[in-house]
């Protein structure tokens, strides 16, 4: 269905097409509006009244000198230089009379001559000489036209480039090419640009998520064979003799570092899927469950709020606080507080550690994937470099920051305001 889909869509007129077209149309339509406005304006009595004045003085002038046959032929020659037609004056019986110019056919435009009432004579106008005339004063409204529907030509065309090159790179970036760009001239339309620089950033975070996606895989199973490893040769260590309780709590702590990993993975990929889902939530009860899941004494929770409540994603947010707590207690020497207030109407969660606080410049690079402290850790506080990272992100997406400062006397403070 897809092809046959693709094959319908290829079958219809192009974009540029498509505006020629209406151009086009557009253009013949206005034309015969033009044609049909002057032509019935022709037709409107004021005009056929200034033709019937015409004919009237022209008869009259010619029966003022009907008697005078010299005076008829001066007045024939004077309207054929002042009029620049011919003129064919004739009897009532259709004797010509005078004329001036070329013969003129019967009928053309005829002028009664009357002189009482009564017709004498007729004068015959000719307009032989300047049939060319309407052909003139059209060439310029079809040179317009003309000119309208090739400049509607170009204008499709233009209108229609961008759309093929943000087409074109759509296509690229669907077969894999993310790093396709449109790339659009200077003069193109607004909206244009707009498509572009969007399908730009969305090509750019699509390269930058599966970037990451990749080096989270790699750094997370390449930190997972650690404690596995350490964990096949305690299995194989139990097979030679009981296993004692330090044994089975290296286990246990093997377990917990595996869990740890597959924890961020899962929510890392919770936010790269948008799959979240926002409940309230009350601020103490999170930090006070966090803080009994980590084994850290319940009395270092300082609450500076009553009872502060937000909307958020249970899983994420509880994420963050058992990240926040083992940060501090991988680098900070321990828990010293977990606070909770609030703060320009968010919540805060923010964990007070012991430890040196931190270098010039750390506090951002912190929340960095993958970067590791440069000071020389322990074995129970080596860490993938994803913890801070995944704070920070599930803080954005929740609408707010995460931050980290040195304590006055000592030490560091790592928090989130939600």
């Amino acid at each position: 269905m897809i092809h046959r889909h693709h094959r319908h869509h290829h079958g219809r007129p192009s974009l540029q097409r498509q505006l020629f077209l209406s151009f086009a149309v557009t253009i013949l339509v206005t034309a015969g509006v033009v044609f049909g406005v002057f032509h019935m304006m022709l037709d409107e009595s004021p005009w056929k009244q200034e033709v019937a004045r015409a004919r009237t003085f022209v008869g009259n002038r010619f029966a003022e000198v009907w008697e005078d046959p010299a005076a008829r032929a001066r007045l024939a020659e004077a309207f054929y230089h002042d009029l620049d037609v011919d003129i064919v004056v004739r009897d009532e019986a259709g004797a010509v009379l005078a004329a001036a110019g070329g013969k003129c056919p019967r009928g053309e435009v005829s002028v009664p001559v009357l002189r009482d009432g009564r017709r004498i004579g007729t004068v015959a106008v000719c307009m032989a000489r300047h049939r060319h005339t309407s052909w003139y004063a059209a060439a310029p409204f079809l040179l317009a036209v003309l000119t309208l529907w090739a400049a509607s030509g170009l204008i499709a065309r233009r209108l229609a480039r961008p759309l093929r090159v943000v087409a074109s790179a759509a296509g690229e970036i669907g077969k894999g090419k993310l790093a396709t760009r449109v790339v659009l001239g200077h003069h193109s339309y607004r909206e244009a640009r707009v498509l572009a620089e969007v399908i730009n950033d969305m090509a750019a975070r699509i390269e930058r998520q599966l970037a990451d996606q990749k080096a989270l895989l790699a750094a997370v199973s390449h930190e997972i064979r650690t404690p596995l490893a350490r964990m096949r040769l305690l299995t194989e260590m139990g097979r030679d003799k009981a296993l004692d309780t330090k044994t089975l709590d290296e286990i246990d702590r093997e377990v917990v570092e595996v869990d740890v990993l597959v924890s961020q993975l899962l929510a890392s990929s919770r936010l790269d899927f948008s799959a979240m889902t926002r409940k309230t939530l009350n601020a103490v009860d999170l930090a006070r469950e966090a803080l009994e899941r980590a084994g850290v004494d319940g009395a270092k929770l300082v609450v500076e709020a009553d009872a502060p409540t937000f909307e958020g994603d249970p899983t994420l947010v509880a994420r963050v606080l058992a990240n926040l707590i083992d940060n501090a207690n991988r680098h900070g020497e321990g828990v010293e507080a977990l606070r909770v207030t609030t703060r320009d109407g968010r919540v805060a969660f923010e964990v007070e550690d012991n430890g040196p606080g931190f270098e010039p410049g750390e506090q951002e690079k912190i929340f960095e994937a993958f970067y590791h402290r440069a000071r020389k850790e322990s074995e129970e506080g080596r860490s993938v470099g994803l913890g801070l990272a995944l704070v920070r992100r599930i803080a954005e997406a929740h609408g707010g920051k995460a931050y980290a400062k040195n304590r006055q006397g000592g030490g560091a403070v790592v928090g989130v305001e939600l």
